[in-house]
């Protein structure tokens, strides 16, 4: 009986004692500190959640499930003082902290995102949070505000040009911006401390981190490693100095924020101990909960139901042999089937989604057509009604399929603000869609020249859109410009468009919508140094450099040309090449037409600039634009600026300014020559500005 009343009593303290320590345990530490520790979330009663956080049943906390674009935040339910002394007057010091805690980030394919984060907040409510790259702790109108007094130390899983991200797998320190004030790739040091041995944060392994501030020093710690590693690594991942006085409040909230975008994991917190004045207190690795087996979406199955009818005569089953026969073939019209080269590219979509999504590919819902095929409008209902544009490649087209997988190898995997965004794309027998981004503001070209869209506003009972003002066109310019910066020089393979003209630039909504290069079908890629490989002449007459016809070579020197043609042709609001008015007389080709009205007369370029404008425009940039856009046009590939230096003109790093009396000398023009003469224009540049002069070249290209 008395070993029965012991055992007893043993079982009853050992429950006692797993309950307490699997709750929020504040209690004061010395000199005044705060300490807790979730060994575990199960009875976490003391945590504020928001978004798609929550506790699972086995006690880990999933911040976020591999669903699109989600944010979940969870936080220590009582405020943190993180602030001693005189507090507001001179005497005001940093407390000290340390936290330590496992996370756990799972993703099911071949890539997830964006991660997770630490937050010290001044409120469990984080306004403007957005998913993506900002994680959840900030958003577009909130990064970077020195009102904001958030502190975070990100676990980003996906690299971001935007946000100067290290690589795809990185640990930074973010004081009120998602620009991390320090980065590192994910890693630990083992040993004593000399060998560096990189940790994958989207691994599905479970990962410690420890984040120590001492607020003597101003000293900022953080250390991760798997929890296979039995120690604490001596020497953290990062040291930095760090100085937090202006970034908190008095009383401080801390907790954790994940997001997903496009990408998507789930993000799990297994445990956590923080503390104050203190080292937090450690987590026991054995005790810790168990995230759900991922596993891959199951497969889309065929369901076909059968009446098993007793049939008394041979005209039943006749009919109805007819109709599972109809039904089968309806079915199989919309089924897919899928190619080896088609599993290499994800973001797929079924071809029965986008024949809902275009009523069947209506006439009514087309937004127009070109020499590749076709382009519908369209709506993914089951994606959140997102509206789409979707380019169906014509059937018979000899290069259909080519441009095709030209378009999902490049655009699928490019991200840049001013590129039309690739959602997804399908193979269905002979149809070859490719599903963009709806544009709203609709083509470039369709606003300069107002036809298309003059009469699209009249079928619809609306008005059309106003002429673009000189500030929209230099803006859209720009944003072109640093488009095919990134597509030469900033993306991994260097990505020679070929197709660069006012139809394909695309307006977003609104007078300040952006404006973004798009459909990629003829665009080739080669590694960065390697010279481009010859290949058949394509492109649109006007905009199509000159040395193509005996080079067959596209490089980025023939965007740049393209880019040219662009540049005036936004300017003066002209195409490039335009029919003359008699039959006999020659087309009329813009840039020997903006060259002639630079040198007659007294020698003004601006004579060139669209009189729809009626004078209201800066006269320095349409200068700049002019200027560059001869510059960009020249003959010789070699004399053309590149994207870079474009750039670097319409932002306005460097002045482009004309010498006293510019002269342009042409000779040798015959009916050979694509511009009837040669010319140069020539660019030099210094502390003061850069200097552009024309000069000659004697006889023909």
């Amino acid at each position: 009986m008395l070993a029965r009343h012991v055992i007893l009593y043993f079982a009853v303290l050992l429950f006692v004692v797993i309950v307490v320590s699997s709750r929020s345990s504040p209690a004061d530490g010395g000199g005044g500190g705060v300490y807790f520790i979730y060994q575990g979330f199960q009875h976490a009663a003391n945590l504020t959640m928001d978004g798609s956080a929550s506790v699972l049943h086995g006690g880990a906390l999933q911040l976020t499930n591999d669903s699109n674009r989600l944010v979940g935040h969870a936080f220590h339910g009582a405020p943190v003082r993180l602030l001693d002394g005189n507090v507001g007057g001179a005497g005001t010091v940093v407390s000290s902290f340390s936290t330590a805690f496992v996370l756990d980030i799972v993703t099911v394919g071949s890539g997830g995102g964006h991660g997770l984060a630490f937050v010290v907040a001044p409120s469990v409510t984080l306004p403007g949070a957005s998913p993506e790259i900002y994680l959840g702790v900030l958003g577009p109108d909130t990064n970077g505000k020195a009102s904001d007094h958030v502190f975070a130390v990100e676990f980003d899983t996906v690299m971001d040009l935007e946000m100067n991200d290290t690589n795809g797998n990185h640990v930074g320190v973010d004081v009120n911006s998602l620009v991390s004030s320090v980065s590192e790739p994910a890693a630990y040091y083992a040993g004593d401390g000399n060998t560096k041995v990189p940790v994958q944060l989207e691994s599905a392994q479970q990962i410690q981190a420890w984040i120590d501030y001492d607020g003597g020093s101003n000293i900022l710690n953080v250390t991760v490693a798997p929890v296979t590693v039995t120690n604490r690594p001596r020497r953290p991942l990062i040291s930095t100095k760090l100085d937090l006085l202006p970034i908190f409040k008095e009383n401080m909230y801390v907790g954790f924020s994940s997001a997903t975008g496009k990408l998507a994991s789930s993000h799990y917190i297994l445990a956590w101990s923080f503390r104050t004045n203190g080292v937090a207190q450690s987590i026991d690795l054995r005790r810790l909960p168990k995230v759900p087996k991922q596993s891959s979406p199951p497969p889309k199955l065929l369901i076909i139901k059968f009446a098993a009818v007793a049939c008394a005569g041979t005209l039943t089953l006749i009919a109805a042999a007819m109709v599972a026969v109809l039904w089968l073939r309806r079915r199989a019209a919309l089924a897919d089937t899928l190619e080896d080269w088609e599993l290499e590219h994800p973001q797929r979509i079924p071809y029965k989604e986008l024949y809902k999504a275009t009523k069947g590919f209506k006439e009514s819902e087309l937004l127009g057509a070109g020499g590749f095929g076709q382009v519908y409008k369209g709506v993914l209902r089951r994606r959140s009604g997102e509206a789409v544009a979707i380019k169906r490649i014509s059937n018979g087209t000899r290069q259909g399929m080519r441009e095709f997988v030209a378009e999902i190898a490049s655009l699928g995997r490019m991200r840049h603000r001013n590129l039309v965004e690739l959602r997804g794309w399908c193979k269905h027998d002979q149809d070859l869609l490719l599903v963009y981004e709806f544009m709203p503001g609709g083509s470039l070209d369709a606003r300069l020249f107002g036809t298309t869209a003059a009469a699209a506003a009249a079928a619809e009972g609306v008005k059309a859109p106003p002429l673009l003002t000189w500030a929209q066109r230099f803006a859209i310019l720009k944003g072109v410009a640093h488009g095919l910066l990134y597509l030469h020089e900033e993306w991994e393979h260097v990505v020679v468009h070929r197709d660069v003209k006012a139809n394909n630039v695309l307006l977003g909504a609104g007078d300040t919508g952006a404006a973004r290069l798009g459909d990629f079908g003829l665009a080739r890629l080669y590694e960065h140094g390697a010279t481009p490989a010859t290949t058949r002449v394509a492109g649109t007459l006007g905009y199509m450099a000159p040395e193509l016809t005996f080079t067959s070579r596209a490089t980025t020197a023939t965007d740049v040309f393209s880019f040219g043609a662009l540049l005036l042709e936004v300017a003066c609001g002209r195409r490039p090449i335009e029919p003359s008015a008699g039959e006999a007389d020659a087309d009329v080709l813009l840039v020997r037409w903006v060259r002639d009205r630079a040198l007659d007369g007294d020698g003004d370029v601006l004579r060139a600039v669209d009189p729809r404008l009626e004078g209201c425009y800066d006269e320095e940039e349409a200068r700049l634009v002019l200027w560059l856009g001869l510059m960009c046009s020249q003959a010789r590939p070699e004399a053309r600026p590149s994207m870079r230096q474009v750039c670097r003109y319409l932002d306005g790093e460097e002045m482009l300014q004309e010498d006293a009396t510019p002269a342009v000398i042409f000779s040798g023009a015959d009916s050979s020559d694509l511009f009837g003469g040669s010319f140069v224009v020539s660019m030099t540049s210094s502390s003061a500005g850069g200097t552009m002069s024309a000069s000659s070249l004697q006889g023909g290209r």
